[in-house]
């Protein structure tokens, strides 16, 4: 049975007579926490097996356990999760990627309980793809090392509960997602710069690196502005300049002063610690003349 066919079998049915269609086909499965997306089982989606025995023994103990699917190889499915909250909905760059054929052959489209989406594909089994978080976009990916709650699992959304429903089947061969490609268009990074010698350490742009910094997300935030201030460090600029543009950079993404100044120190002292070896070579500039701790 293809996706869409078995996700179309369980519209309708209480996830406890769902979940055995999904053992049917050959799908492995754990039970995950009533109304939630919790997993039931010791070690989660690791637990995940296709044993009908197995499973009739879990929803007999939890029979109002909702039902997780692990994503990646185990399944031979990969999904594209589509967030909506707060200020954050990833549809706008989901249709961008789209556009730009990197997600437009999928074979079933599901909503999920907080009105997002699940864009499901076949994993390539040749190309073993980790889950992955695009938070500034709305997107995560996921793949090996994830899991999803399918179809027809009922999650409690802002008080109310929402089921996990099918909405759309593919048109045409599904074909697998390219994760990388993804992740770089959805979410680019910088070119990291080289450890540059005295005469080219003038072509930072410190500005360009703030304006960065400063779009990061929680989840981001600090791991930017240590990387940021390692950049400044490495490239000759002083401690002092460093807090003057990164700190209203990441106060802006939502970091507390206290943490971008302790954040700051941290890179400049590890700056002083890789550059010790370079000190006494011809034309080199030592990093420690411009730290004030």
């Amino acid at each position: 049975m293809d996706t869409a066919s078995l996700f179309a079998s369980v519209i309708g049915l209480p996830p406890r007579e769902g979940v055995e269609r999904f053992a049917a086909a050959g799908v492995p499965v754990f039970p995950c926490k009533a109304a939630e997306k919790r997993p039931l089982t010791r070690h989660g989606f690791v637990d995940a097996s296709a044993d009908i025995d197995l499973i009739r023994r879990w929803w007999t103990q939890w029979p109002e356990a909702n039902i997780g699917m692990p994503t990646g190889a185990t399944s031979g499915l990969d999904v594209v999760d589509i967030d909506v909250h707060g200020r954050v909905r990833g549809f706008a760059a989901f249709e961008l990627a789209r556009r730009e054929g990197l997600v437009d052959r999928w074979q079933v489209l599901v909503k999920t309980a907080s009105g997002g989406m699940h864009a499901y594909y076949p994993a390539d089994p040749d190309r073993p793809q980790p889950s992955w978080q695009a938070a500034r976009a709305g997107i995560d990916f996921r793949g090996d090392g994830g899991y999803v709650v399918v179809p027809p699992s009922r999650v409690m959304f802002e008080g109310n509960r929402s089921d996990y429903e099918l909405i759309g089947r593919g048109r045409g061969e599904a074909a697998s997602v390219d994760a990388a490609a993804l992740r770089q268009f959805l979410d680019p990074k910088p070119t990291p710069l080289p450890n540059p010698s005295a005469h080219d350490r003038s072509d930072l742009d410190p500005t360009r690196i703030a304006a960065w910094l400063a779009s990061r997300v929680e989840g981001e935030r600090n791991r930017a502005l240590y990387w940021a201030a390692c950049r400044l460090a490495e490239n000759g600029v002083s401690d002092q300049r460093a807090r003057d543009v990164l700190g209203p950079a990441a106060e802006h993404a939502g970091l507390p002063q206290s943490e971008v100044l302790t954040t700051i120190r941290s890179a400049y002292r590890t700056a002083v610690v890789l550059a010790a070896p370079f000190r006494d070579r011809p034309g080199g500039r030592p990093v420690t003349g411009q730290v004030v701790l």
